[in-house]
């Protein structure tokens, strides 16, 4: 009866209460319409700061509503600006599908012994052929080649690491995300005044932009160097070079109750545990404390209670039961910083109970339904993937190749981690097909490189890692993950048709890691590399006295010269004492012989000035080393530090990579379609695929377009629903004509940078300009120059 009295209210309230709820709900409606997503910082090393809306689920469900109530209106107006149908398009849609380091060698073998029916099967009915890769074949390089089209001087990816020439310090290549330039600070409470600045180093313009400015669609999951996402007409998933949430390229966790001294893994990754009963508190480590530095990082609670024969986690309100050797779901594990919530999403891997306890913790991967960092293009899209596929792995590198080195995973453990995120990609490129009728479709997996690297032991009978019990009757991880790269893509052949372009590629080949070569090691003992006194040398070169040093080696291929005027404390004359330099350590590092063999480990020393072409070819090291099979570069030199030998056996699981002579290590090239030009190289696959859509390749690519058997197969070229996108604006370059006041200085320099230097336009120059002179500033600061260039007249 209470209810029946209130019910005549509710049905007929008075007018101006009316009004009123009308008014408030207007007012709620333009508050949540009217927020902008805010972003986290996340830098690699520096953790991140992060401020997220409060009403976040609310701005996104209202943003949904909208979308689906003026779908008509906005399908009537695509239809409107519908693109002129291209009467040179040769294909309805192109999907790419890239596994990350694919051998041909391995991949024509396991084709011999009928294991890859679905590949030969491409083979037979188009191209199956080796695929010229870039110098040198790293994944970042490589696949920065693929989408743009361009050599590495125009792209500015040399490596996955950089040096800066003021610290000599390493830093990633791909991407920069600096905190807010200002802070308020009210006793130890740092309020962030702004924005982080999430900035992306790779240059040049992706082949799917420009796709996407002639109206044709694209969808592009987990290509490498895609972090941070850029915009275009179509979506994207960022792949390698994601952070994690510490803002690492990945850092597990260790819970053990272990002894010290049977501790094995790095003990910044170590947390040791003690038991009350069957049952302990502990934490998961998170990010820095956005607001207060000196509180250290955030945690999240963790409970651990132990069973005879499996393990209770508790997390987040969330309980689990696990049993050794098996992993859980994700877990969501939020970070609370006042009335903020940094999102993440974990994985246990319970190890054993007895005698010991081990426990892994997968790196706190960014919640893609919550991303502190846009990891997806639009923002939404990582949302409508996690809310209709579930939590799925976000970390670039999520294959944790540090836990099985470390020994913290076993082989086994490592395998199914693999297997589990392999099918969460999977997943999500279903769902992709699904949406791509008419375009393209570019996806990349990376199970073949990540099992390769760890697991090419069991293929090389004279690797020092290779277990001493594995005979040829042993498993061979390998050739199980060929075998489901060839299952995928048999289910992919079997829906679609003669119109569509299939190519299946990869970004180079493999090869053994047996001996790990340290550069840092022999430019000391020839004298380019001095020390100061007696110190003990470390990461980052650590102890050295540029002063006295000449040369430096950096990264997994790169050695610099100290030259004045560049480096910091430059001590090389540019011009002929940098150029007698160069060549006289090449000359003597391709005559190295290891001393256990006598073999000479490097195989080419190239000069970046004669080998890049580019506007960005002054941004690379002076010196390029490529090695012969079964050498690479030490994991010591690679981080600026120099070890008591310059060979050293490897004796990591991680036992096979690229880092050899590009020629000596192609990747594959299979294509639906007879391939009828020589050759074909990744420089080449940006071009072709914009040829396939009727696009002319611009002029600034290096690549050229493939020739292929278009005819087979060809359907007509006609615009489905998912390619009627507005056509693009009129050229950036004509808008920053206006922008731009070219005069004294600036009017040379544009001069000389034409398109033909690798410019994909005048705001790419111009931003290259801006940041070279803030590089020249000792305090790094942006604004200011940015003032100075305006009173100058360069920027208006």
């Amino acid at each position: 009866m209470a209810m029946a009295a209130v019910l005549p209210s509710i049905a007929a309230p008075r007018r101006p209460q009316a009004t009123s709820c009308l008014k408030a709900a207007s007012l709620l409606v333009f508050v949540f319409a009217a927020a902008r997503p805010a972003y986290g910082y996340i830098g690699p090393g520096a953790g991140f700061a992060l401020l997220v809306p409060f009403f976040s689920f609310f701005v996104v469900f209202l943003l949904t509503l909208a979308a689906l109530l003026s779908w008509p209106f906005r399908l009537l107006l695509g239809a409107a600006r519908k693109p002129a149908a291209r009467p040179d398009r040769k294909v309805r849609r192109a999907i790419v599908i890239g596994f990350d380091g694919m051998e041909p060698g391995l991949a024509e073998r396991f084709m011999g012994q009928g294991l890859l029916p679905n590949l030969s099967g491409l083979r037979e009915q188009g191209t199956f052929c080796p695929l010229g890769t870039t110098l040198p074949a790293l994944s970042p390089v490589a696949w920065s080649t693929f989408q743009t089209g361009v050599n590495p001087g125009k792209h500015a990816i040399f490596d996955f690491i950089r040096r800066d020439a003021r610290t000599y310090l390493g830093k990633l290549s791909s991407a920069r995300i600096r905190p807010p330039r200002r802070r308020l600070r009210l006793k130890g409470i740092h309020v962030p005044l702004g924005k982080p600045v999430l900035q992306g180093l790779r240059r040049s313009k992706p082949f799917w932009a420009i796709l996407g400015e002639k109206g044709v669609s694209s969808i592009i999951l987990r290509v490498p160097i895609t972090f941070p996402p850029e915009p275009f007409q179509g979506m994207s998933l960022s792949g390698m070079c994601v952070p994690d949430l510490q803002g690492t390229q990945g850092s597990f966790s260790y819970y053990t109750d272990r002894p010290d001294s049977m501790i094995g893994t790095d003990a910044a990754k170590t947390i040791r545990v003690r038991w009350n009963g069957l049952s302990l508190d502990t934490c998961i480590p998170g990010p820095p404390h956005p607001f207060r530095p000196s509180a250290g990082r955030l945690q999240c609670p963790l409970r651990l209670e132990r069973r005879e024969s499996s393990l209770t986690i508790r997390v987040n309100g969330t309980r689990r039961s696990l049993a050794v050797g098996e992993y859980t779901p994700w877990m969501a594990v939020p970070f609370r910083a006042g009335p903020f919530r940094i999102r993440g999403t974990v994985r246990f891997y319970l190890k054993q109970l007895r005698p010991y306890f081990d426990l892994y913790l997968t790196p706190v991967n960014i919640d893609p339904a919550f991303p502190s960092l846009p990891i997806s293009h639009p923002r939404g899209f990582s949302v409508y993937l996690a809310k209709k596929k579930g939590p799925f792995a976000t970390l670039g590198l999520a294959e944790d190749t540090s836990g099985l080195n470390e020994g913290v995973l076993d082989d086994q453990a490592f395998l199914r981690q693999c297997y589990d995120i392999h099918r969460e990609r999977e997943e999500v490129f279903w769902d992709a097909l699904d949406h791509v009728r008419d375009g393209l479709l570019v996806s990349v997996f990376d199970l073949t490189d990540r099992v390769q690297h760890m697991f090419w032991r069991d293929e090389d009978r004279l690797h020092p890692a290779r277990p001493p019990d594995r005979d040829a009757t042993s498993p061979n991880a390998l050739e199980e993950v060929y075998r489901k790269a060839d299952a995928f893509l048999g289910k992919l052949l079997d829906r679609i048709g003669p119109d569509t372009l299939l190519l299946v590629i990869s970004d180079h080949g493999f090869a053994s890691f047996r001996r790990a070569v340290n550069l840092n090691t022999w430019l000391q003992r020839e004298g380019y590399l001095a020390f100061q006194g007696s110190g003990e040398p470390g990461e980052w070169f650590k102890g050295v006295d540029w002063s006295r040093t000449r040369a430096f080696a950096l990264g997994l291929c790169g050695v610099y010269l100290n030259l004045r005027g560049r480096e910091r404390s430059g001590t090389v004359q540019p011009g002929a004492e940098a150029r007698r330099l160069r060549r006289e350590i090449a000359c003597r590092l391709k005559d190295l012989q290891d001393p256990r063999n006598g073999a000479r480990p490097i195989h080419g020393v190239f000069e970046a000035v004669s080998s890049y072409r580019g506007p960005y070819r002054d941004e690379a090291p002076d010196l390029l080393v490529t090695f012969r099979e079964g050498y690479r570069v030490s994991w010591e030199s690679a981080t600026g530090q120099v070890s008591d030998a310059v060979f050293a056996d490897n004796t990591r699981c991680w036992s096979g990579d690229h880092c050899l002579r590009p020629d000596l290590i192609p990747g594959v090239f299979f294509s639906n379609r007879k391939l009828l030009s020589p050759r074909p190289r990744l420089l080449d696959l940006a071009p072709t695929l914009l040829a396939a859509f009727g696009i002319e390749p611009p002029a600034y690519m290096d690549g050229r377009a493939m020739e292929l058997d278009w005819d087979r197969g060809a359907g007509e070229s006609r615009d489905g629903p998912h390619t009627k996108i507005r056509a693009a604006a009129p050229q950036r370059e004509e808008r920053m004509a206006r922008k731009i006041k070219i005069d004294g200085d600036l009017m040379r320099r544009l001069m000389q940078c034409s398109r033909a230097a690798g410019y994909t336009s005048a705001e790419e120059f111009v931003a290259h300009v801006l940041e070279k002179e803030i590089a020249r500033q000792e305090a790094g600061d942006e604004e200011e120059v940015s003032r100075k260039l305006k009173g100058l007249g360069y920027i208006s």
